[in-house]
């Protein structure tokens, strides 16, 4: 749908009476004597932007020579305190501190890679890749994935940092029928594929532009794109080509999907939850339920509901509101 691109639907927006003063007073009482009242903690971060829970942050530590955080991590336990300190992060920060972790110790987590790169846009790639890993972890992400990953999904990811994507909403007709040609003669019209040309079109083109090639690549083909990228490629480069078609198609029903894959079967995987809830409360959260609503047949509060407990269910239902 075209208008997702164009709808900013938060389900956070910054508070109308907004008094630091205020918030850091009853922050410093929810912490202070016996037990915590983490009700109290939720009740204003919840209902604060990013920018405003950044005041919050700073002012704490100006009247009471204490860094917030700190004394969060020790009045808090468990994926409650995660899901705080991430909405103590601007969310660019807390993305890379996401893609840190994931490439941190033996193994990568190829998922969170593929769904924060894939999913970025150039403004936040381009403030990822100058300044913070370099900043917040003296890392240079570029050189991260580079020792992290390797081949196709090393190129498509190095492409993806670089933010050359094509941020308008012009749609070239001419040039969609030459790129779908393009993957059509790449993939299944040839022995092998041409991955190099499936990475270039994916990771540059604007999402309507890939919308419009996707349709003409159908009518070439009379194959699904999704089905072609199936057949064609495997492993982690058919998770980033499915996930760049997916947020091409309808960024926030790939949300959706993935918080309901987070959800599936036994046990929860929480991170995954706190990085979609916290990250996109400020963009798009309130079409990513309405996306939720529509596939699932139940609402992403509900969902959510069932699966978590505790003040760390209740932090998740307020942002979610």
């Amino acid at each position: 749908c075209k208008n997702c691109f164009h709808i900013s639907s938060p389900t956070v927006v910054p508070y109308e009476d907004f008094d630091v003063v205020a918030d850091i007073k009853a922050i410093r009482k929810a912490c202070k004597g016996l037990g915590t009242d983490e009700q109290a903690i939720i009740d204003i971060l919840a209902n604060r932007s990013a920018a405003q829970r950044l005041e919050i942050k700073h002012a704490y530590f100006e009247k009471y020579d204490d860094e917030l955080v700190e004394v969060l991590k020790s009045e808090l336990s468990g994926n409650f305190e995660n899901a705080i300190l991430a909405m103590l992060d601007p969310p660019h920060v807390f993305a890379v501190k996401e893609l840190r972790k994931a490439m941190k110790g033996a193994g990568t987590d190829e998922d969170v890679l593929v769904e924060i790169l894939c999913s970025a846009t150039n403004a936040v790639l381009s403030i990822n890749c100058m300044l913070l890993l370099s900043t917040v972890h003296d890392r240079d992400l570029e050189a991260d994935i580079e020792a992290d990953t390797s081949g196709d999904v090393r190129r498509l990811l190095t492409l993806l940092l670089q933010g050359n994507r094509d941020e308008s909403y012009e749609v070239d007709e001419a040039l969609a029928e030459q790129d779908a040609v393009s993957l059509f003669e790449a993939g299944e019209d040839c022995f092998g594929t041409d991955e190099s040309t499936f990475s270039f079109i994916l990771a540059t083109r604007n999402y309507l532009q890939l919308q419009a090639t996707f349709k003409a690549y159908e009518a070439i083909s009379g194959t699904e794109i999704l089905d072609a990228i199936d057949k064609e490629t495997s492993g982690t480069l058919k998770d980033c080509y499915t996930t760049l078609v997916r947020c091409a198609k309808n960024p926030q029903l790939y949300f959706a999907r993935k918080l309901n894959a987070a959800m599936k079967g036994a046990g929860t995987d929480e991170d995954t939850l706190i990085r979609i809830i916290v990250c996109r409360s400020e963009f798009d959260l309130e079409t990513i339920k309405d996306m939720y609503l529509e596939k699932y047949d139940v609402s992403l509060k509900d969902a959510i509901s069932s699966e978590c407990g505790g003040d760390f269910k209740r932090l998740l239902l307020a942002i979610l509101h």
